[in-house]
């Protein structure tokens, strides 16, 4: 009898093991299969948000099939403890296992509404965009300049929103100054600046930021990235550059981001000024007699005049031999890297050439021959700014 109890007992464990190994193996497919959603959604993730809640709101939404195994599969994934705050798109017909890595990975934001601050050149304003989930584009809802329109309503409407992102853009080219008077003005930030960073010491591009963000610490991320862009851009710079260490190349790079704005002409712009040095013969642009005039605060508004021209500054290139004190802008990546590794070539001169982009010269006769058409092209135009490197 006892044989046979053993028996039993035995069949009864081998069945529900096999039945757990089945429940696991469908669980698992579960997890990984197609979704149940046949439409896009934007899923919010709440500060504090609990892996319970949010499985919950997915099986109420028909994101996905069981909010448990869900759970179970974060679980088993060593993923429960991941959640990142912000509003995630969950595509149609997506797995949890894919639905998981979404809302546990980066933590940066795909969709819901955009607040993106705008730091550039010559203005800085805001733009409050919404994703549209049918296009998976964005769309503007609103726009307004910093510290000077009075806050719209639809921005109104939705700045305590927690779920609302925000961005802070930086463009390239623009001052130390501007950068921190900007900050200033943005309204979801916090914190005094009570200096500016030294010119060239920002790295432009995007920052997503939180509501309550201390200024000091966006200016502090700025400074990092681009510390690590100029050392990088050193460790792998070409040889026989006239230039000695890399605040000296940090400066050239300053001056290539604020004479040409086209991107494959970064290089033989940085390859005239190379030229230059090398050969004894001054800089002469433009960019950096203004930033004498200006200190990079605001915009110098108009064209330069003869008598500025010839002042004596020390960031007058016509005057002074070599590179200017200090950076005039802070610039990108990409012409932190044109300096480091110029375009080889014989041209000593450019000017501007009607299309936004630049003739090139090797001699002074082909240049002078360069701004006569030039001076043409901004007659036709009315145009009375004056572009590029002059001739001796």
């Amino acid at each position: 009898m006892w044989r046979s109890i053993a028996s039993n007992a035995l069949t009864l464990f081998i069945v529900i093991l096999v039945a757990m190994a089945a429940l696991v193996a469908w669980g698992r497919n579960e997890f990984v299969a197609p979704g149940p959603l046949t439409e896009a959604i934007c899923l919010e993730v709440e500060r504090g948000a609990s892996l319970s809640a949010v499985s919950r709101n997915l099986e109420e939404r028909g994101a996905i099939s069981d909010a448990r195994i869900f759970r179970i599969g974060a679980e088993y994934a060593d993923r429960a403890d991941d959640l990142k705050f912000g509003s995630y798109t969950v595509p149609a017909g997506a797995s949890m296992s894919q639905v998981l890595e979404a809302i546990t990975a980066t933590g940066r934001s795909t969709c819901g509404r955009d607040l993106n601050f705008r730091i550039g050149v010559t203005r800085s304003d805001v733009v409050l965009s919404e994703l549209d989930l049918t296009s998976n584009a964005y769309t503007e809802v609103a726009r307004f300049d910093a510290g000077v329109d009075p806050l719209p309503a639809e921005y109104l409407e939705v700045s305590d929103d927690p779920a609302l992102v925000f961005r802070i853009t930086m463009a390239e080219g623009v001052t130390s100054w501007q950068v921190v008077d900007a900050l200033k003005k943005a309204d979801f930030l916090q914190g005094a600046l009570e200096t500016v960073p030294p010119e060239g010491s920002l790295a432009p591009g995007g920052y997503e930021v939180e509501r309550g963000t201390e200024r000091g610490a966006i200016i502090a991320k700025m400074t990092e990235r681009q510390a690590a862009a100029l050392a990088e851009a050193w460790a792998n710079r070409a040889e026989g550059l006239p230039y000695d260490t890399p605040e000296e190349a940090l400066i050239m790079a300053s001056i290539i981001e604020k004479e040409t704005a086209v991107p494959e002409e970064r290089g033989r712009v940085a390859s005239v000024f190379v030229n230059r040095l090398q050969q004894g013969m001054r800089l002469q642009t433009d960019p950096t007699v203004i930033y004498g005039l200006t200190k990079g605060e605001g915009v110098l508004g108009r064209g330069l005049r003869q008598s500025e021209l010839r002042r004596e500054t020390p960031y007058n290139t016509y005057v002074i031999d070599g590179l200017p004190p200090t950076p005039i802008a802070n610039p990108g990546t990409a012409s932190i890297n044109a300096a480091m590794n110029p375009d080889t070539t014989d041209y000593l001169f450019f000017v501007a050439d009607g299309t936004g982009g630049h003739a090139f010269a090797q001699t002074l006769d082909e240049h002078n021959q360069n701004v006569a058409r030039w001076r043409r092209i901004e007659a036709e135009q009315g145009a009375a700014d004056e572009g590029g490197v002059q001739g001796e």
